[in-house]
């Protein structure tokens, strides 16, 4: 009787021991996904080439945004769902575009951005120059022709608290999941 109840012991304490790893790691999953990624939808064309429509895109919600991000603005927009766009200024920069031209500028220069679908020729609401107010982000899609952005009075310039996180990878669909077009483009002036 010993040894069946000690065999048996065993097992279930086995058993018990995976089931604990098994909760353990459910559980660290459940707070990275809280606290630091979350996967969102792309929705719409502004992102064109660089994100699709339908695209899915793991975010880091502890990184502070940098120019050349491509960040998720929080769905608090008219717009109603949350915004995919690219960090283009920061607080205290000015901003100023030829739309003649279709040139972007930050603080007079001339941005280099071979993410673009083409050239910023659509004017919106907002006047040019404008200074980005502190704490908030100067945001544009990448196909600048069809992005409801921060040119537009409906978004302006978004306040830093709004931005839910940064993309690090795109994950659907599996045949481009990756990285090298959501890392930093570097928004390199001319």
């Amino acid at each position: 009787m010993g040894a069946a109840f000690k065999a048996r012991y065993r097992r279930n304490k086995e058993t018990l021991e995976w089931y604990d790893a098994l909760a353990m790691a459910v559980a660290i999953i459940a707070l990275v996904f809280t606290f630091g990624v979350r996967i969102v939808k792309v929705d719409g064309h502004s992102m064109d080439h660089t994100l699709s429509d339908g695209e899915r895109i793991l975010i880091n919600l502890l990184k502070a945004p940098d120019y050349g991000d491509i960040v998720v603005v929080d769905g608090y927009t008219d717009y109603g769902k949350p915004l995919v766009k690219r960090v283009i200024g920061m607080g205290g920069d000015t901003i100023d575009i030829d739309f003649e031209a279709g040139v972007v500028y930050r603080n007079g220069a001339a941005l280099e951005e071979p993410y673009t679908a083409e050239p910023t020729y659509l004017f919106e609401s907002v006047e040019f120059p404008i200074t980005v107010p502190d704490g908030c982000l100067f945001l544009m899609g990448d196909n600048r022709n069809n992005s409801t952005d921060s040119r537009d009075v409906s978004v302006g310039c978004v306040d830093e608290r709004d931005i839910m996180g940064a993309a690090v990878l795109r994950v659907l669909p599996f045949g481009k999941i990756g990285a090298a077009e959501l890392a930093r483009a570097t928004l390199s002036t001319a």
